[in-house]
């Protein structure tokens, strides 16, 4: 009988359906939990279960759903359980204990690591003795770039070999070609949102503070006393990110030259009028999704050096890296490229192959098969670890200086 995988994720958990359908061509029998809503997966006949949790809390909030997961877990008797996403990745493992082995994919370590806030800072060492007690109910820890597997091995949260190293959940080539050929032109885009003759650059993503948003406000006046027909487009959600959330009226003030769109399910042509990406996160990303559509859109990347983006973006061939909070960094980088336009289409062209080469979905899948194949045939030869006494937890933590943990 096929191996029946439970893949365990957030609100975002549908952005994953393509790697889902890919694993179930694979011979996996797939079911989907999230706490987001089910509509999609169930389009495309993938099985779905909702659990809740609030991603912005930290403290008891989380027994709930452990609670939630483990009662999935007995229903649904999965073969083998893939997690994704900060919380999910902790709570998934305790919630199992061994029973059923469990795949954590970290992809970024997001907002806690990248903050120098006072309420970040406190949170590290908690996190990491979480990441820690998590880690001897996993049977392997998959991360998405070198810096976050590097972090895990030099502050010893994992078990020892129990770390691989899988670039990106994938990016499904032929579907991102699809949309775009089945989209409106570049230049009926363009004239939607009156941006004719505008040099169009393109921001995806959550419209947060962590995601370089105030940064990439503060260089429009920079980059306009320069290029002063440019006009940026910010499409991501902001109403629903809680206290991260940048205000409106903020963006507000930048009109007509910056346009706020909210989310939107029409990315791929969003992309296809666009002259180039901007990406100032000041996240510890994994694989940013988004640069990837915007390598396979062929257009030149001007992003943070931060873990994840030097993954994709090399500064100088396909686009520029800049460090987060740098305002003048990121607006002569702008300006440059915008100014050399041949430039720009000659780094975009570099990125369709970066991606197609490194990031496409069925390479990416493959890892993942022969990852879940391998854990399965250990399991049936000897089960996981079990973990250590509570002691030894608190004398491991210490010792480890857990609370000066940094990037």
């Amino acid at each position: 009988m096929n191996p029946h995988l439970m893949c365990v994720g957030g609100e975002d958990h549908a952005l994953r359906i393509p790697f889902l359908m890919s694993l179930r061509e694979r011979g996996f029998r797939v079911t989907a939990v999230s706490s987001g809503a089910e509509a999609a997966f169930l389009r495309h006949g993938i099985p779905h279960r909702g659990y809740g949790f609030d991603r912005f809390a930290s403290g008891s909030g989380g027994w709930g759903a452990i609670r939630a997961i483990r009662k999935l877990m007995s229903e649904l008797r999965p073969d083998i359980v893939q997690s994704f996403d900060t919380k999910p990745n902790l709570l998934t493992p305790l919630a199992a204990r061994g029973k059923v082995p469990v795949i954590r994919t970290i992809n970024g370590l997001g907002w806690t690591f990248s903050s120098l806030e006072p309420r970040a800072l406190a949170l590290r060492p908690i996190f990491c003795g979480l990441q820690w007690l998590s880690s001897f109910w996993t049977a392997a820890t998959v991360f998405q770039n070198q810096d976050d597997q590097a972090f895990f091995e030099r502050y010893r949260l994992i078990q020892r070999g129990s770390g691989r190293l899988i670039r990106s959940s994938g990016i499904d080539v032929d579907a991102f070609a699809m949309a775009r050929h089945l989209a409106p032109s570049a230049m009926k885009m363009r004239e939607e949102f009156g941006l004719q003759s505008a040099e169009v650059v393109v921001f995806v993503g959550r419209l947060t503070r962590q995601k370089g948003i105030p940064t990439l406000l503060k260089a429009v006046p920079r980059v306009l006393s320069k290029r002063p027909d440019a006009r940026f487009v910010l499409v991501g959600p902001w109403e629903s990110e809680g206290p991260f959330a940048v205000d409106k009226s903020d963006i507000d003030r930048y009109a007509p030259h910056v346009i706020a769109l909210g989310p939107r399910r029409d990315v791929p042509a969003l992309l296809g009028m666009a002259d180039l990406f901007a990406f100032p996160t000041q996240y510890r990303e994994g694989i940013p999704r988004v640069l990837l559509e915007a390598g396979l859109a062929g257009l030149p990347i001007v992003a943070s050096r931060m873990p994840g983006c030097n993954d994709v973006v090399e500064d100088g061939w396909n686009g520029y890296l800049v460090p987060p909070h740098d305002v003048d960094g990121l607006a002569s980088r702008i300006i440059d490229i915008l100014s050399d336009r041949g430039r720009g289409k000659v780094m975009g062209g570099r990125s369709v192959e970066l991606v197609r080469e490194q990031f496409a979905l069925p390479r990416v899948v493959d890892q993942y098969c022969d990852l879940y194949k391998n854990v399965l045939s250990a399991e049936s030869h000897g089960g996981l670890a079990r973990p250590a006494s509570p002691v030894l937890l608190k004398e491991n933590a210490a010792s480890r200086g857990l609370g000066g943990a940094r990037r």
